[in-house]
């Protein structure tokens, strides 16, 4: 049952529960938590004259709770545990709540003191019925194993989610859910001979059997239906819509397979900031063309629009742009196109993630480490065959058999030969190769003009007083000064007299 602001308007519009979550309409019965709950009153004395309020909250498993009436005015508070009326029989349970806050929770849930479901406290709970409470929950998860086998045998098209003893041990509470209506008259004969119980079957929704059964939500917290929630109100994929979700199933449903109860919670900021908006289906007239809605960010005041005729590109507009077209095309004006709307639109810089306190990265260990033995193992055999190599040279050459040729190696490369004129002079450079573009009478002209001048020897350095005890034939070596390498090419070689006379 949901309260009247929880509702939808004349058009449509869901409503909200105005106050995120927790009813203050006083008829979702949200207002109480399901388990101990914190009474602000007890320490405040009521006016004289007052008699405190006899009627206490009790809770039983699961987060079930009752009221119950103290007709012998027993000194009970918060916590005990007391034996009160069952049907048939007695329970088990806990006190929840007392004193004038019962009053309100009575109020939200409207319940009068009269009413047929306020009933009896028996008294403070004996060791000897805790003991027998204690023994009876503790048939219960066998009990539903067995009842499910049982389920199974007769092919009933129902889940039995939970059991629930009472007090007593004399009854057993089965709730089930079911898509269609079961006829479980058999099943309540052969549960109730299999366990000698008087058995009650009770039908609960998909949102009640994951409150009873708990769980930890996509938001990484305990379920709100399993901790505080207690009325379910309707929720419909209109909240989704209004709040940019997309229509997604998978995230938006939650454990129970049915919308998740937190999309009402946001709907209310989202409802209040949509009213500046202007509607979707509104059509922008551009001196370019007609523009359609796309998408819009709501808390940013961004929106997408694209012409009709060239739907791939999107074109980014601030709310108060999208207002100035629109009061314009009242006027029945055109705006400029979008292109220049868009480049008036400062776009904020995205402020990365700094890692300031040295901490290392989340996703570090995503990435497979490779070992470094794989590639120690392939260099070592790319290195062995150039030692087998390095091996065979260093070993001595066979000697040669007088009369008797040399047998090739074929693994050996052959290195090209080239033919060597024999030079007479042993001092004498190699000739350089001869110009085709040059006159021979030319060559030996220029040959011996440029001939290159003799270096002239270093002069002896005067023996200094270290190296007077040093004996004489010990000649001290010089260090030569050192050639440039780039200027061989341009020196021209040497020729002797011969080359002239050729």
């Amino acid at each position: 049952m949901a309260c009247g602001s929880c509702g939808t308007t004349e058009n449509g519009v869901p409503k909200g529960c105005k106050s995120n979550g927790n009813c203050g309409s006083g008829t979702c019965g949200s207002g109480s938590n399901k388990l101990a709950v914190f009474d602000w009153l007890s320490n405040m004395t009521l006016p004289s004259g007052q008699e405190r309020f006899n009627i206490f909250e009790v809770r039983f498993k699961n987060g079930r709770k009752h009221f119950f009436t103290n007709p012998d005015n027993l000194p009970i508070t918060m916590g005990d545990i007391v034996a009160v009326e069952g049907a048939p029989g007695h329970d088990i349970g806990t006190v929840s709540l007392a004193g004038e806050l019962v009053k309100v929770q009575m109020k939200k849930r409207k319940i009068t003191a009269d009413h047929e479901d306020v009933k009896k406290i028996y008294r403070i709970a004996s060791q000897r019925d805790i003991d027998i409470w204690q023994q009876a929950r503790g048939k219960e998860e066998e009990t539903q194993r067995k009842g499910r086998e049982i389920l199974g045998r007769l092919g009933l098209q129902m889940k039995l989610s939970d059991v629930e003893y009472q007090g007593d041990g004399n009854k057993a509470t089965f709730y089930y859910t079911a898509d269609t209506r079961v006829d479980f008259r058999q099943l309540i004969r052969d549960l109730a001979s299999a366990f000698s119980i008087r058995v009650e079957m009770k039908q609960v929704g998909a949102r009640q059997e994951a409150a009873r059964l708990g769980g930890v939500g996509s938001c990484g917290r305990e379920l709100c239906c399993s901790t505080w929630l207690t009325d379910f109100r309707k929720v419909t994929t209109s909240a989704a819509r209004y709040q940019q979700l997309s229509l997604n199933p998978l995230k938006l449903a939650g454990q129970c397979g049915k919308l998740k109860c937190c999309l009402n919670f946001e709907l209310d900021t989202y409802l209040d900031a949509l009213k500046s908006f202007p509607k979707q289906d509104v059509v922008l007239k551009t001196e370019k063309g007609d523009a359609v809605f796309v998408k819009m960010d709501i808390f940013k005041n961004h929106l997408w629009y694209t012409y009709k005729e060239e739907r791939f590109k999107w074109f980014r507009l601030t709310l108060e742009q999208v207002l100035e077209i629109v009061d314009l095309n009242k006027n029945n004006e055109k705006s400029i196109s979008l292109e220049e709307y868009e480049a008036d639109v400062e776009i904020p810089v995205k402020v990365d993630f700094e890692d300031a306190v040295g901490q290392d990265s989340l996703t570090r260990f995503d990435v497979p480490k490779t070992s470094n033995r794989k590639k120690n193992n392939r260099n070592r055999n790319k290195k062995k065959p150039v030692a087998v190599a390095s091996n065979n040279r260093s070993k001595p050459a066979a000697k040669a058999i007088p009369g008797q040729k040399a047998k090739p190696n074929p693994n050996q490369k052959r290195k090209p030969q080239i033919k060597k004129q024999p030079n007479t002079n042993p001092n004498q450079k190699p000739k350089p190769r001869p110009n085709p573009n040059q006159k021979p009478n030319q060559k030996v002209k220029d040959d011996v003009a440029q001939k290159p001048k003799p270096r002239p020897r270093p002069k002896p350095r005067p023996k200094a007083q270290g190296d007077v005890n040093k004996p004489e034939g010990e000649v001290k070596k010089v260090n030569k000064p050192r050639r440039n390498n780039r200027n061989r090419k341009n020196n021209n070689p040497k020729n002797d007299d011969s080359s002239e006379k050729k």
